[in-house]
């Protein structure tokens, strides 16, 4: 089974309880085990563990003592992965929020990626788009509020990408509103002014962001903590990661593990704070050979960190 969202004293989670719903669940104390920083609640995104089964990722997460995910469903589009969606309903998890990408992707270089990232590829576009209308009414059957995904790059604004990712972006933010779910953008392809202004424009309520601080610091795209400020309005969920920036222009930075780079543990959480957020933090680690241990180290810091 699912479980339940969770409340918690006069803080409450708010940006991931049903933003349709005027009533708030309470949290059963005995709903099973959730890691917390102050009064966030940490969570992992279940692709950082690096695991095909279902029964491998519940094993990790029980040794790491979480059972809040940020869940991939790409999985869930794989022939070879049938049972996926049923065994994940098995698990006594909270799903911060979903998780989707498509198998185009290509993160070799910065240009491969605007290239091939998200919604912007004409030549996937309507595949993508079924495919993320199937992942929003998979989202609600799971009882999870939030689908995040990159949508790719959204251009300057008044380009003819910039009006195609806007039109693309509103008609999957209406299929989501329908299913009562808030399609999250995350950030990182551009800079926190760009896509404010993208968002401001496209004035959808289910629309949102999954804010990931690393993400600014790879592409080079700014300050992930002032960008906090510019966008928090929109800041429904919020990933850990850490990184350095590129040496030079055209490259990527480098993911290091959490507390190594320059994001700052204590001026992001501090920021965190100064904004009001109230959703969960989803430790996503991409590279390395020791990415369960990277986790373990990530769960220790924010666990002791004191606000």
């Amino acid at each position: 089974m699912i479980a339940n969202v969770p409340v918690s004293g006069d803080r409450t989670y708010r940006t991931y309880a049903l933003i349709w719903d005027t009533t708030l669940p309470t949290l059963d104390p005995e709903a099973g085990k959730m890691k917390q920083c102050g009064n966030w609640p940490i969570a992992v995104c279940t692709w950082s563990l690096a695991l095909n089964d279902v029964a491998d990722i519940a094993n990790a997460l029980e040794r790491l003592g979480i059972n809040h995910v940020h869940l991939s469903l790409f999985p869930a589009f794989q022939r070879s992965s049938s049972n996926y969606l049923r065994e994940v309903k098995e698990q006594e998890w909270t799903i911060t929020s979903t998780m989707m990408s498509f198998p185009e992707e290509d993160y070799s270089t910065p240009e491969s990626i605007k290239k091939t990232g998200g919604i912007a590829p004409d030549q996937s576009w309507h595949r993508n788009y079924r495919q993320l209308c199937d992942a929003l009414a998979i989202t609600a059957d799971l009882g999870a509020q939030y689908l995040s995904l990159h949508i790719g790059f959204i251009g300057k604004p008044g380009s003819i990408t910039w009006g195609k990712m806007s039109a693309r972006t509103s008609k999957l933010a209406d299929k989501a509103s329908r299913h009562q779910v808030q399609l999250l953008l995350e950030t990182g392809q551009e800079s926190a002014e760009e896509l404010k202004r993208f968002l401001e424009g496209l004035n959808h309520r289910a629309i949102g962001v999954n804010f990931d601080p690393a993400n600014m610091i790879l592409y080079n795209k700014g300050d992930p903590v002032p960008a906090m400020q510019i966008l928090k309005r929109w800041i429904k969920h919020v990933h850990i990661k850490d990184a350095i920036r590129p040496e030079k222009a055209g490259t990527w930075g480098q993911e290091v593990v959490w507390g190594k780079g320059q994001v700052g543990v204590k001026r992001f959480l501090q920021a965190l704070e100064e904004i009001r957020y109230y959703g969960a933090l989803a430790i996503e680690r991409e590279t390395g050979n020791q990415r369960f241990a990277d986790i373990q180290s990530a769960i220790k810091i924010l666990s002791e960190f004191k606000i």
